[in-house]
């Protein structure tokens, strides 16, 4: 299994509205994107100096089914909002033995 994690933090400007357009533009790709097995995206509520603004985590079965939720025409929609709205993002990736 692969674990995809992605934290963002937003732009000032009209933050709180592009957080939740980000968070349910998000839900809805799993209905959209076949090898996308489980989503879910949290919106931070303490506002540290250290916090992001939203994260996402998502599963996937191989490397394979990551890439094409990578390209996927749905997902780059998703890229191109948060590419306009953000000023960062990190993410990891990595493998998960199943149990």
């Amino acid at each position: 299994m692969v674990v995809h994690i992605v934290m963002f933090r937003f732009k000032e400007a009209q933050k709180e509205a592009n957080i939740r357009r980000a968070k349910e533009m998000l839900e809805a790709l799993p209905e959209k994107i076949e090898p996308l097995r489980s989503m879910e995206v949290g919106v931070d509520f303490l506002h540290s100096e250290r916090s992001m603004d939203l994260v996402l985590t998502s599963t996937f079965d191989d490397r394979e089914g990551l890439e094409a939720y990578r390209i996927h025409p749905a997902h780059q929609e998703v890229v191109a909002f948060l590419k306009e709205t953000t000023e960062k993002s990190v993410v990891v990736d990595y493998e998960k033995e199943r149990r």
